[in-house]
C-alpha cells in the first residue's frame, strides 16, 4: 500500500496519501451505453458538489485475510491488494450507490427480479452506513458473494500534491446489476443519474455538472465506445497494467 505518512513540501506537511477504489458502473440504455453518476454533497470538504463515479478510500475490513472466503472465485486467488481494492469498490458502490455487486450462492447476479430484494437491500445499506452490521455480514448472512470477478481494472489516478486529501486510486469498470438503479445516501451523496458519456462530458462543457480531472477523461474515453460490451472489451485489455 502506498506511504501513508505525511510528507513535507517546503513548511507544509503533505497530505498522506490513502489508497482508494473508484467503480465505473454501466448498463444499456437507449441512446446507448449509460454510466452511473453520484453528485457529491456541496458541504463536502473535498470535491464539494462533483459528479463523481462511486467510490472511496479502503478500510481495514476490505483487507482481512478471510474476506477470500466471501469473493468470487475468480478472485478468491488474487493477491491480497489487488482483492483488497476490489472489495472496497463493492462496499462503496453499495454505500454511496445503493447498488450490491454480488451473487447468490447459486451463482446468480443480484438483480430486480429477486422477490423482496430492493427493500432489503435498502435496509441493510441503512445499517451499513449506521454502522450496525458490515458488508461481510451480510454476505454471511445471506450466503452472497461479492462479486469481484466482474471487476475490471480501468486506470489508476494518484491526487497531485497541494490537496487536501491526496488518493492512490484504482478505477474499475463493472456491468451495473438488471434493475438495480441506485439511490445517493444523501450523506456524501445527494443524488445520482444515469447518462451516457458523451451526454455527461456535453453538461460538463456546458457547466451544468462539475466533474473531476479523472472522472472528466474517463468519461471522455468512454465516449468513444458504443455499447456496453465494448466498454468491457476495453476494460480487459488493462488488466496487465494493474500490477
Amino acid at each position: 500500500m502506498p506511504n501513508d505518512q505525511p510528507q513535507m513540501t517546503g513548511d507544509t506537511p503533505e497530505a498522506p496519501i490513502r489508497p482508494a477504489a473508484t467503480v465505473v458502473l454501466v448498463r444499456r440504455g437507449r441512446q446507448g451505453p449509460e454510466v452511473l453518476l453520484l453528485e457529491r454533497n456541496r458541504h463536502s470538504t473535498f470535491v464539494a458538489g462533483a459528479h463523481v463515479f462511486p467510490g472511496g478510500g479502503l478500510d481495514a475490513a476490505d483487507q482481512l485475510p478471510e474476506i477470500r472466503q466471501l469473493c468470487t472465485a475468480a478472485t478468491a486467488s488474487s493477491d491480497s491488494q489487488a482483492l483488497a481494492y476490489r472489495v472496497a469498490a463493492i462496499r462503496e458502490s453499495f454505500e454511496e450507490a445503493g447498488v450490491l455487486l454480488a451473487r447468490t450462492s447459486a451463482g446468480s447476479v443480484l438483480e430486480s427480479g429477486i422477490i423482496g430484494l430492493a427493500g432489503e437491500l435498502e435496509r441493510y445499506r441503512d445499517a451499513l452506513l449506521q454502522g450496525q452490521t458490515s458488508l461481510q455480514e451480510i454476505c454471511r448472512q445471506q450466503a452472497w458473494q461479492l462479486d469481484t470477478a466482474s471487476l475490471h481494472y480501468y486506470s489508476r489516478w494518484i491526487t497531485p500534491p497541494g490537496q487536501i486529501r491526496r488518493y492512490d486510486t484504482r478505477f474499475f469498470v463493472c456491468e451495473a446489476p438488471p434493475g438495480q438503479e441506485g439511490r445517493a445516501c444523501q450523506r456524501e451523496t445527494v443524488a445520482h443519474t444515469w447518462l451516457t458519456p458523451g451526454r455527461a462530458i456535453d453538461r460538463w462543457r456546458k457547466n451544468e455538472i462539475s466533474l473531476v480531472f479523472p472522472t472528466a477523461v474517463t468519461l471522455q474515453e468512454l465516449a468513444d465506445l458504443d455499447s456496453v460490451e465494448a466498454i468491457l472489451a476495453t476494460a480487459r485489455t488493462r488488466q496487465s497494467e494493474e500490477v
